[in-house]
């Protein structure tokens, strides 16, 4: 049957549609993905919105790997380069800003951190990770330009459509702002990938697949599924010992992941598709940090179902 069926992957090699594989249809060339902290804050703790920011984002604004922020973006992306050099001898990059809400600042700022990156040799383009109520009018007018010069994407921690789990989580926008978002970055042509975590505090099964169905009848180009896993010194940790966190087995993620992979169109890039931490802050749960035995177990749990992304795309 599936031989019948045009993908955008290798159904042989894998049976969903990856960040690697879009980029090596892209640019024909592996691409290595180089993460910075672009030295922003966020409206969420800055109390531009809010204060404290999202119950499980950490002191590095979910930019745990990312660069110093000391360091001006080029000098991080040098290093980056470096420290995977031992990896990928050679290769083409797409600068990440990672870290925090890297729209939220003037243009003339945001102009001068990511073109100090996008001048480098080897940089084919660049991610931008950001809060879907940090998008005014100029801003998207200058990412529309970006994306007219450069491989851009732009990304959007949506995480959940149920406003009770945002209200534990102190998301401080609701789904009608990410919804805006969307909208207005294509409107103008802009790659959009969503975040979205499972496991969230008291979510169960059914809200976590709403949340990926509403997801898949969006105008969206790529998804980012995390499991949810709880770092020291989140205020999500005070939740965790009340009770209103319970780590997923991985058994159930790799379930839930291929449940959820097979409604999502199989033209949605999966960029990525589990979610782990630094080991010396992870509270769990702690098989997350073994990420190949997931993505092994959900490649192989859709061959015993003989499934695949996007199988169940309803309409």
């Amino acid at each position: 049957m599936t031989n019948q069926i045009s993908l955008p992957f290798d159904i042989k090699e894998q049976r969903f549609y990856s960040w690697n594989t879009q980029l090596k249809e892209h640019f024909g060339q592996k691409i290595i993905k180089v993460s910075l902290d672009g030295g922003f804050d966020c409206p969420n703790r800055d109390g531009t919105v809010a204060h404290g920011g999202c119950t499980f984002c950490s002191a590095a604004g979910s930019g745990d790997f990312a660069g110093n922020r000391v360091e001006p973006p080029p000098v991080q992306f040098q290093k980056g380069v470096e420290k995977m050099s031992s990896k990928w001898k050679s290769g083409k990059y797409i600068a990440y800003f990672q870290a925090f809400t890297n729209t939220h600042a003037p243009v003339g700022v945001l102009r001068e951190r990511f073109e100090s990156v996008l001048t480098l040799d080897g940089v084919v383009g660049i991610s931008i990770a950001t809060r879907p109520d940090c998008l005014p009018d100029d801003v998207l007018d200058y990412l529309e330009e970006l994306h007219h010069r450069t491989y851009l994407w732009v990304e959007l921690g949506l995480q959940t459509i149920h406003e009770r789990t945002a209200l534990l989580i102190n998301r401080a926008h609701d789904l009608k702002t990410y919804d805006k978002g969307v909208q207005a970055l294509r409107k103008r042509g802009i790659r959009v990938c969503t975040h979205l975590i499972n496991g969230l505090p008291l979510e169960n099964y059914n809200m976590m697949m709403e949340t990926a169905q509403y997801v898949a009848d969006q105008d969206i180009q790529g998804v980012k599924l995390h499991l949810l896993h709880l770092l020291k010194g989140t205020p999500m940790v005070k939740q965790y010992e009340k009770g209103l966190v319970e780590f997923m087995s991985q058994q159930d993620y790799i379930e839930l992941i291929c449940d959820q992979l097979e409604i999502l169109p199989s033209s949605v890039t999966i960029h990525r598709i589990t979610g782990d931490g630094p080991l010396s802050l992870m509270v769990g749960p702690m098989w997350s940090s073994d990420k190949w035995s997931v993505l092994n177990g959900i490649n192989q749990e859709l061959r015993n179902r003989d499934s695949w992304q996007g199988k169940k795309v309803r309409g």
